[in-house]
Protein backbone atom coordinates (compact mmCIF):
# COMPACT_ATOMS: atom_id res chain seq x y z
CA UNK A 1 0.00 0.00 0.00
CA UNK A 2 1.00 2.89 -1.11
CA UNK A 3 2.04 6.20 1.94
CA UNK A 4 0.12 9.12 0.91
CA UNK A 5 2.41 12.33 1.86
CA UNK A 6 2.04 15.54 3.03
CA UNK A 7 4.39 19.04 2.09
CA UNK A 8 7.78 18.99 3.78
CA UNK A 9 7.47 15.05 4.43
CA UNK A 10 10.58 12.58 3.78
CA UNK A 11 10.58 9.20 3.24
CA UNK A 12 12.72 6.67 2.74
CA UNK A 13 12.97 4.65 -0.46
CA UNK A 14 15.68 2.01 -0.52
CA UNK A 15 16.70 1.44 3.00
CA UNK A 16 13.38 -0.83 3.50
CA UNK A 17 13.35 -1.89 -0.17
CA UNK A 18 17.16 -3.05 -0.74
CA UNK A 19 16.69 -4.44 -4.20
CA UNK A 20 14.57 -1.36 -5.66
CA UNK A 21 16.04 -0.08 -8.69
CA UNK A 22 13.40 1.17 -11.20
CA UNK A 23 11.47 3.73 -10.56
CA UNK A 24 8.06 4.92 -12.69
CA UNK A 25 7.35 8.77 -11.13
CA UNK A 26 3.70 9.36 -12.33
CA UNK A 27 2.67 13.00 -12.70
CA UNK A 28 -1.25 14.02 -12.80
CA UNK A 29 -3.42 16.76 -12.33
CA UNK A 30 -6.74 17.96 -13.85
CA UNK A 31 -7.62 21.76 -15.39
CA UNK A 32 -10.73 23.37 -13.76
CA UNK A 33 -13.50 24.63 -15.78
CA UNK A 34 -12.29 27.90 -17.78
CA UNK A 35 -12.49 29.63 -21.19
CA UNK A 36 -9.97 29.93 -23.41
CA UNK A 37 -6.86 28.07 -24.05
CA UNK A 38 -5.62 24.78 -23.44
CA UNK A 39 -3.69 24.19 -20.62
CA UNK A 40 0.23 22.36 -21.64
CA UNK A 41 1.45 21.20 -18.25
CA UNK A 42 4.61 19.67 -18.29
CA UNK A 43 6.67 17.31 -16.18
CA UNK A 44 10.86 17.91 -16.63
CA UNK A 45 13.48 16.47 -13.87
CA UNK A 46 16.28 18.32 -12.75
CA UNK A 47 19.50 15.78 -11.88
CA UNK A 48 21.71 18.06 -9.08
CA UNK A 49 24.73 18.03 -7.33
CA UNK A 50 25.53 18.85 -4.01
CA UNK A 51 25.29 22.43 -4.85
CA UNK A 52 21.43 22.15 -5.97
CA UNK A 53 22.82 22.59 -9.61
CA UNK A 54 22.74 21.12 -12.83
CA UNK A 55 26.12 20.08 -13.34
CA UNK A 56 25.46 20.47 -17.42
CA UNK A 57 22.57 21.83 -19.71
CA UNK A 58 21.99 17.81 -20.55
CA UNK A 59 21.13 17.23 -16.59
CA UNK A 60 17.68 18.74 -17.46
CA UNK A 61 15.65 16.33 -18.33
CA UNK A 62 12.08 17.38 -20.14
CA UNK A 63 10.11 17.27 -23.67
CA UNK A 64 12.94 18.69 -25.67
CA UNK A 65 15.34 16.25 -23.73
CA UNK A 66 13.82 13.15 -23.40
CA UNK A 67 16.73 11.07 -22.11
CA UNK A 68 20.12 11.53 -20.01
CA UNK A 69 22.78 10.05 -21.95
CA UNK A 70 23.27 7.67 -18.83
CA UNK A 71 19.53 6.64 -19.33
CA UNK A 72 19.04 6.86 -15.57
CA UNK A 73 15.91 9.22 -16.59
CA UNK A 74 13.93 8.84 -19.18
CA UNK A 75 11.01 11.19 -19.53
CA UNK A 76 8.08 9.56 -21.37
CA UNK A 77 7.18 12.29 -23.77
CA UNK A 78 5.06 14.86 -23.70
CA UNK A 79 0.84 15.41 -22.98
CA UNK A 80 -0.29 18.43 -24.60
CA UNK A 81 -3.80 18.32 -23.34
CA UNK A 82 -3.69 16.31 -19.83
CA UNK A 83 -6.75 14.26 -20.68
CA UNK A 84 -8.34 11.10 -19.26
CA UNK A 85 -7.61 9.45 -16.12
CA UNK A 86 -4.13 8.39 -14.67
CA UNK A 87 -0.62 10.09 -15.11
CA UNK A 88 -0.42 12.63 -17.37
CA UNK A 89 3.23 12.37 -17.98
CA UNK A 90 5.92 9.48 -16.48
CA UNK A 91 9.27 9.86 -16.19
CA UNK A 92 11.58 6.66 -15.22
CA UNK A 93 14.33 6.33 -13.40
CA UNK A 94 16.73 4.00 -12.84
CA UNK A 95 18.63 4.42 -9.79
CA UNK A 96 21.69 1.72 -10.80
CA UNK A 97 22.21 4.46 -13.61
CA UNK A 98 22.31 7.91 -11.47
CA UNK A 99 25.84 9.38 -13.04
CA UNK A 100 28.67 10.04 -9.65
CA UNK A 101 28.19 13.61 -8.60
CA UNK A 102 24.17 13.64 -9.09
CA UNK A 103 22.74 13.29 -5.84
CA UNK A 104 19.59 15.08 -6.40
CA UNK A 105 16.71 14.82 -8.94
CA UNK A 106 14.15 17.26 -8.66
CA UNK A 107 10.93 16.29 -9.93
CA UNK A 108 8.39 19.74 -11.44
CA UNK A 109 5.56 20.83 -13.33
CA UNK A 110 5.38 23.99 -15.41
CA UNK A 111 2.78 25.18 -17.51
CA UNK A 112 3.66 26.40 -21.08
CA UNK A 113 3.31 29.40 -22.64
CA UNK A 114 1.43 30.61 -19.63
CA UNK A 115 2.12 33.84 -19.45
CA UNK A 116 0.89 34.60 -23.12
CA UNK A 117 -2.33 32.19 -22.10
CA UNK A 118 -2.78 33.97 -19.05
CA UNK A 119 -2.89 30.32 -16.99
CA UNK A 120 -1.34 29.62 -13.34
CA UNK A 121 -1.47 26.79 -10.90
CA UNK A 122 -4.76 28.55 -9.08
CA UNK A 123 -6.57 26.90 -12.42
CA UNK A 124 -5.15 23.53 -11.95
CA UNK A 125 -6.69 20.91 -9.31
CA UNK A 126 -5.94 17.23 -8.02
CA UNK A 127 -2.10 17.53 -9.27
CA UNK A 128 0.23 14.72 -7.12
CA UNK A 129 3.52 12.98 -7.70
CA UNK A 130 3.44 8.98 -7.30
CA UNK A 131 6.39 6.60 -7.34
CA UNK A 132 6.13 3.08 -8.50
CA UNK A 133 8.46 0.18 -8.11
CA UNK A 134 8.62 -0.73 -12.02
CA UNK A 135 9.78 -4.46 -11.30
CA UNK A 136 6.95 -5.56 -9.01
CA UNK A 137 4.41 -2.31 -10.21
CA UNK A 138 3.33 -1.53 -6.52
CA UNK A 139 2.75 1.95 -5.77
CA UNK A 140 5.08 3.34 -3.16
CA UNK A 141 4.16 6.54 -2.43
CA UNK A 142 1.86 9.30 -3.47
CA UNK A 143 2.15 13.39 -2.54
CA UNK A 144 -1.32 15.16 -3.86
CA UNK A 145 -0.38 18.87 -3.73
CA UNK A 146 -3.77 20.14 -2.47
CA UNK A 147 -4.71 23.97 -3.43
CA UNK A 148 -2.50 25.89 -2.15
CA UNK A 149 -1.16 27.75 -5.60
CA UNK A 150 -2.74 30.82 -6.85
CA UNK A 151 0.00 32.95 -9.07
CA UNK A 152 2.70 30.48 -9.39
CA UNK A 153 2.99 28.98 -12.91
CA UNK A 154 6.50 26.13 -11.98
CA UNK A 155 5.74 23.72 -9.19
CA UNK A 156 8.45 21.76 -8.18
CA UNK A 157 6.70 18.76 -6.65
CA UNK A 158 9.32 16.53 -4.99
CA UNK A 159 12.38 15.02 -5.15
CA UNK A 160 14.68 12.19 -4.88
CA UNK A 161 18.25 12.33 -3.11
CA UNK A 162 20.62 9.91 -1.83
CA UNK A 163 21.21 9.96 2.34
CA UNK A 164 23.71 7.84 3.94
CA UNK A 165 24.17 5.89 0.75
CA UNK A 166 20.31 4.95 0.68
CA UNK A 167 17.67 7.02 -1.43
CA UNK A 168 14.73 9.33 -0.27
CA UNK A 169 12.16 10.79 -1.21
CA UNK A 170 10.82 14.11 -0.38
CA UNK A 171 7.69 16.12 -0.81
CA UNK A 172 8.18 19.72 -2.07
CA UNK A 173 5.44 21.17 -3.16
CA UNK A 174 6.90 24.71 -3.49
CA UNK A 175 5.55 26.87 -6.26
CA UNK A 176 7.70 29.54 -8.78
CA UNK A 177 6.37 32.80 -10.56
CA UNK A 178 7.87 32.64 -13.62
CA UNK A 179 7.72 29.53 -15.60
CA UNK A 180 9.89 27.29 -16.96
CA UNK A 181 12.15 29.83 -16.88
CA UNK A 182 12.11 30.99 -13.17
CA UNK A 183 12.96 26.89 -12.34
CA UNK A 184 15.72 26.57 -14.89
CA UNK A 185 17.44 29.57 -13.14
CA UNK A 186 16.86 28.02 -9.50
CA UNK A 187 18.66 24.74 -10.66
CA UNK A 188 21.75 26.78 -12.65
CA UNK A 189 20.63 26.67 -16.26
CA UNK A 190 20.65 29.85 -18.68
CA UNK A 191 17.50 29.79 -20.50
CA UNK A 192 18.59 33.26 -22.23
Amino acid sequence: MAISLQKGQKVDLTKGNPGLKHLMIGLGWDVNQFDGADFDLDASAFMLGDNGKVPTQDEFVFYGNLKHKSEAVIHMGDNLTGEGDGDDEQIQVDLTKVPAGVSKIAFAVTIYDSDVRKQNFGQVSNAYIRIVDMDTNQEMIRYDLGEDFSIETAVVVGEIYQHNGEWKFNAIGSGFQGGLAALCGNYGIDVA
